[in-house]
């Protein structure tokens, strides 16, 4: 089908779609201070302020509205962890018929009352979304439900165009870009055949986690690329391989995909806040992460981009990992290693050179006589700033190394400076995402423990649906292959960090 053809049917769809019985026009705000910082307009559709807290309900209700009677007097199900499960639940009291909602094991109760109180049967089911995907597929069979897919479906896509279709009539003047987030490509499908329709010159562009951007990876592929393991910060856009039906929607109509950082993500949702004084949720603070970085490559000055605010449905646990993220986030926390002679005076002549800085943190333990090593947080105003600080370091004989865009410095060494060792040989390093439920751990260590020696563990809750864990293990070179594949046959994400440099300056063996 060829694009014209294709944007008309579309256009058509979304012009009848079946939304406003459940889905209110979300306003289009405009994020005032932001915009006078950053010498651009920043517009934030508001769709978490729907009744579920996300758009996911139009598409919800446009599929099911759209179904014959016999289809809605079967049943309907989903498979989903959060917004989608509760779109499909309102819609089916909205509707009267009966909904089952397939989760995993793993969903914060929270989120699964929620979905109850719509009235919704639940069935829990594996630690994650394809767990809980493969056990719906089994009921529709068994049970003769009627499936109501996620994203991947004509009617879902054009419920959720409509958001871009308010979008447009309430800013009628000048818009230079649409951000949208994509986790399977249904809502930026929907925006984009919209938008291209209508307003061709405005450009819309995808918005991925860098460690969920599956319809970054296929659209370069020229083909629908499934990932491995997808990062769970963003937990409303994290999916493997997207849809059949938006990949081809997208891959036409996307002007890009923008990626963003978890830092970039938590400085967006401290914008939304200071904005509104609302709070999103990760997946919901894409489109604006995406706008901000957008203007800064391109140095933009005086254009208008509407970012879309997806969701709210965020765990009151996770702010905290929010507010400390987000500082760096905005590049206003620079985390530095620094090494300073182990003399009397040292340490005086350190917290000279940092200057009238405010220090956010500061660990040091002693280990070596000639030697100290520092793991220091300082606040600054920006990037540059921390460039300067490791200049003006270096240029006073302070070795300094800049670890302010190092993941697991951030996350797990900050919390573990002065665990240095002796003696432990062939020790690996690995981080983990345990499932957030009991027996995670016991789990590891039945597979683990009883062949390779613990040297190292340290978790932290993050109020997410995994644990993330960092932990060290005893692994002789000739055991590395079966190591990794009793990992593998575990089930839980897993990344080697052995060779990291904050590991191995502030915790690594020193033999």
């Amino acid at each position: 089908m060829d694009d014209k053809t294709l944007l008309d049917q579309y256009l058509r769809r979304i012009l009848n779609s079946k939304v406003y019985d459940v889905a209110i026009e979300s306003p289009l705000q405009e994020a005032a201070v932001l915009s006078r910082k950053l010498g651009n307009r920043f517009l934030l559709k508001r769709e978490d302020l729907q009744s579920v807290h996300s758009f996911k309900i139009r598409g919800a209700y446009n599929k099911m509205a759209q179904l014959p009677k016999a289809a809605l007097a079967k049943g309907v199900l989903a498979a989903s962890a959060g917004n989608h499960a509760q779109g499909v639940a309102l819609s089916a009291r909205k509707l009267g018929c009966k909904a089952t909602i397939v989760m995993p094991v793993t969903t914060p109760e929270i989120k699964i009352s929620s979905v109850r109180s719509f009235g919704a049967s639940i069935v829990l089911a594996g630690d994650s979304y394809s767990d809980a995907a493969a056990e719906a597929a089994r009921l529709v069979k068994e049970k003769n439900y009627t499936f109501i897919p996620p994203y991947d479906d004509p009617e879902v896509i054009a419920g959720q165009g409509t958001v871009a279709m308010e979008i447009l009539r309430q800013n009628p003047g000048d818009l230079d870009a649409v951000f949208v987030p994509v986790g399977g490509g249904g809502f930026a499908a929907g925006v984009a055949v919209y938008i291209k329709a209508v307003r061709p010159n405005v450009k819309v562009f995808g918005v991925e986690p860098v460690d969920s951007d599956c319809m970054d990876r296929s659209i370069k592929a020229g083909r629908r690329v499934e990932m491995a393991e997808v990062g769970l910060f963003a937990d409303g856009v994290a999916v493997k391989k997207p849809g059949k039906i938006t990949f081809d929607i997208c891959r036409r109509f996307l002007n890009g995909i923008v990626r963003v950082s978890t830092d970039e993500t938590c400085a967006a949702i401290k914008d939304m806040f200071e904005a509104t004084r609302a709070i999103c949720e990760p997946a919901g603070a894409l489109g604006l992460a995406a706008a901000k970085q957008y203007a800064a490559k391109k140095g933009a000055q005086n254009e208008t981009y509407a970012c879309i605010i997806s969701g709210a449905n965020m765990n009151f646990d996770r702010i905290r990992f929010v507010s400390e993220q987000t500082e760096i986030g905005e590049q206003r926390e620079a985390i530095l290693e620094c090494r300073i002679p182990e003399v009397r005076g040292a340490f005086k002549n350190f917290i000279r050179q940092i200057g009238k800085r405010n220090v956010t943190e500061f660990n040091y333990r002693y280990f070596d006589p000639k030697q100290a090593y520092v793991f220091v947080g300082l606040s600054v105003p920006d990037r540059q700033a921390t460039q300067k600080i490791v200049r003006q370091l270096t240029q006073a004989k302070i070795g300094t190394i800049d670890l302010s865009e190092d993941e697991l410095a951030k996350e797990h060494i900050r919390h573990m400076v002065g665990g240095h060792t002796r003696g432990i040989h062939d020790e690996v390093v690995y981080t983990f995402e345990f499932p957030e439920r009991p027996g995670a751990l016991m789990d590891f260590l039945e597979a683990i423990s009883d062949r390779w020696n613990i040297t190292l563990f340290h978790y932290r809750n993050h109020g997410a649906d995994h644990g993330k864990v960092l932990v060290g293990l005893q692994v002789p070179k000739k055991e590395r292959s079966a190591f990794r594949k009793a990992l593998h046959a575990l089930g839980y994400a897993f990344h080697d960090v052995s060779q990291n440099t904050a590991y191995r300056l502030f915790l690594g063996n020193r033999d």
